[in-house]
């Protein structure tokens, strides 16, 4: 596994797309990967970008890229794509949607598909952003498709959030959504040239105005991605924000949060393996019996069924 990390160090692109793809794949030696990457990760600065369908987060993505590739700042990109249902993979490929940067050795872009996670993120997704993590990129964006559990599922694997918004596309009925307030670091009006922008700012500051003690207020930054306007003071105020999680202490407080979640999802998943491998013991088939020829209620069935499971 040394040998695991050394490529990954060397940002070799093609070795990481293979790591990436197995676990993904359900490699045999996943958890292995997994547990070898683990003391390696934690540095990079993990970027959710999330939004309606058309709100242009890709071409406002290839743009910051461009920029902070100037800056000499290393790129990571996990693009969320709708799944096929007949192959299970992503619909819109990694060239199709970011072509300009495929030659580029400081930037690495893969497409994955969300797998049923309605738009959000399956473990796949945080699992490359673990690999990309420990490779080293200064940067790793998480671009979610569509809207509603994908801004939650963004929060909960993100350390910032900006919310891409078309002025055009009646968004502004996102702004008043439960929880956005909590979900949103930043608001992006992206197609700012076009009618509506100017009023969806003033509703997304009104809805600001309605939370005065928040700690961090969300900044509006208006864009025109496709000519690369606003791009320069996004990352401003992304910096501007990243600076508040170390100064606050809220970059501990949400990687805890997200490190419990991930925990409670794992150890529901290996609880319910061991259960699904129980079905087939002497054990339940008794039970059901009992059940069935109604000499025990199912809820006592239950309780003794699991009363002799065992979970070692």
């Amino acid at each position: 596994m040394a040998d695991l990390i050394r490529r990954l160090k060397e940002k070799d692109k093609r070795y990481i797309a293979r790591v990436i793809s197995r676990i993904e794949n359900g490699d045999p030696e996943r958890e292995q990967l997994l547990e070898a990457l683990f003391p390696h990760t934690g540095q990079a600065y993990v970027l959710g970008i999330t939004g309606s369908p058309g709100a242009g987060k890709s071409s406002l993505m290839n743009g910051l890229i461009r920029y902070l590739r100037q800056k000499g700042m290393t790129v990571a990109v996990i693009a969320i794509d709708p799944t096929s249902p007949f192959s299970g993979g992503a619909i819109l490929g990694d060239r199709v949607r970011m072509t300009g940067h495929s030659l580029d050795e400081g930037v690495f872009i893969r497409s994955m598909g969300s797998r049923g996670s309605l738009g959000g993120l399956c473990r796949a997704a945080k699992d490359a952003v673990k690999v990309l993590d420990a490779a080293g990129y200064d940067l790793v964006l998480l671009e979610t498709v569509g809207v509603g559990q994908a801004e939650l599922d963004v929060m909960h694997a993100a350390d910032s959030v900006s919310l891409v918004l078309n002025p055009t596309a009646g968004d502004v009925v996102q702004v008043f959504k439960a929880g956005i307030m909590e979900i949103a670091d930043l608001f992006v009006i992206n197609k700012a040239d076009l009618p509506g922008s100017h009023r969806l700012a003033e509703e997304i500051e009104r809805m600001l105005d309605l939370k005065p003690d928040l700690p961090w207020r969300p900044p509006i930054v208006k864009t025109i991605a496709t000519r690369e306007e606003g791009l320069v003071l996004l990352w401003e105020k992304l910096e501007e924000h990243r600076r508040f999680l170390e100064q606050t202490g809220e970059r501990r407080r949400r990687r805890q949060r997200q490190a419990e979640l991930e925990l409670k999802e794992l150890v529901q998943d290996l609880l319910g393996q061991k259960l699904a491998e129980s079905l087939a013991s002497p054990d339940w088939q008794h039970e059901l019996s009992q059940v069935v020829s109604r000499q025990k209620s199912p809820i006592s069935a239950a309780r003794e069924w699991l009363r002799r499971v065992r979970f070692d």
